[in-house]
């Protein structure tokens, strides 16, 4: 070998080795392998089956497989808020073969569960939003009979002796959460009465036990339906789609109010910026098609697609929002 063919070699060789430094390094993306995808693609849900989160993951899943044609596995790593699962996910290989369908019950968790498990303003990559979870003021129509709105149910908690009693899935979460920010735009008191889930907290409301709820719809819309419950505010517009006739929170005296919880499609730090840009404008079609919606709206989530960048900003915001809340309300789940 000739000096300058050496020198040359150790070159690329140099080179290489820089590369392969920097593509360790958070934020850092390079170019996608053209051949992308052309293994299983993992898709991590960081709560237990059969939720939201979970439900929307597969049926995404499917689509992006049948779309891509590659096989597209979901699988669920849950705990506490998903703040397990998030944690492990933002450590896997950046190589568009790891993704995750992120919820909002794992934006505070962090903040809920004092650890500094990750951000979610620098630590992932958004890729797109998929759904967004309309959520509803829910009572016991035969413990507050003459409530049949918001305003009612206010004036209900401002002559009760002792403070009336409301639930949610647990502390911190997005029911709790937006129940004290609308007490303080209301100034009315309510008690808050933490359950584990959805499922238990319901149980309690249709039995008496506890009259009020800041509920997922999707946990409470079949009992709505059996007349168990009455809804009576939607936490915005949405959802209508699922509770017709409901008015939204906003429309009920307190403009601007909004507090749909949602979830969209997250990757590890430092992923190729063409695999994002592909699974983005693939979500983007796939969202838009009437049989997805369909489906989504039967697990009691809406479709709902944003860009990368807006998912970025959206759960900045959100942040903010919420943790300034948990914070002001001294809010932990310990």
């Amino acid at each position: 070998m000739t000096k300058p063919q050496a020198s040359l070699n150790r070159r690329h060789l140099l080179a290489a080795g820089a590369a392969g430094a920097l593509s360790a390094l958070p934020g850092i993306s390079f170019a996608a392998d053209p051949a992308w995808p052309n293994k299983l693609v993992k898709i991590v849900v960081a709560f237990p089956p059969g939720g939201p989160t979970d439900t929307a993951a597969r049926i995404v899943a499917q689509k992006l497989s049948e779309r891509l044609g590659q096989t597209m596995i979901v699988e669920n790593r849950p705990g506490a808020s998903g703040s397990i699962g998030t944690a492990a996910f933002i450590k896997s290989p950046a190589d568009g073969y790891n993704l995750s369908m992120f919820g909002m019950p794992a934006l505070l968790a962090p903040l809920l569960f004092n650890n500094n498990a990750y951000d979610v303003r620098k630590d992932f990559m958004p890729v797109a939003t998929v759904y967004d979870l309309p959520m509803a003021i829910v009572i016991n129509p035969r413990v507050l009979p003459d409530v049949t709105n918001l305003q009612q149910l206010i004036a209900h908690a401002k002559a009760a002796e002792t403070p009336l009693n409301y639930t949610s899935s647990g502390t911190g979460s997005f029911g709790h959460l937006s129940m004290e920010q609308l007490k303080d735009l209301g100034g009315f008191q309510m008690q808050h009465i933490p359950y584990r889930g959805s499922a238990p907290a319901v149980t309690d409301l249709i039995g008496g036990q506890i009259p009020v709820m800041f509920a997922d719809v999707v946990a409470a819309l079949p009992h709505i339906q059996a007349g168990k419950l009455r809804a009576i505010a939607g936490s915005s517009n949405k959802a209508k789609l699922l509770l017709p006739g409901i008015k939204s929170v906003a429309e009920q005296g307190f403009a601007g109010f909004d507090a749909d919880t949602w979830g969209g499609l997250i990757a590890p730090l430092g992923t190729p910026r063409a695999i994002i840009d592909r699974l983005n404008a693939e979500l983007k079609v796939i969202l838009a098609d009437a049989e997805l919606q369909k489906k989504l709206i039967g697990a009691g989530a809406v479709a709902s697609y944003q860009d990368s960048e807006t998912m970025r900003k959206r759960l900045a915001a959100d942040y903010t929002r919420w943790s300034k809340i948990a914070k002001d309300k001294n809010i932990s789940a310990l």
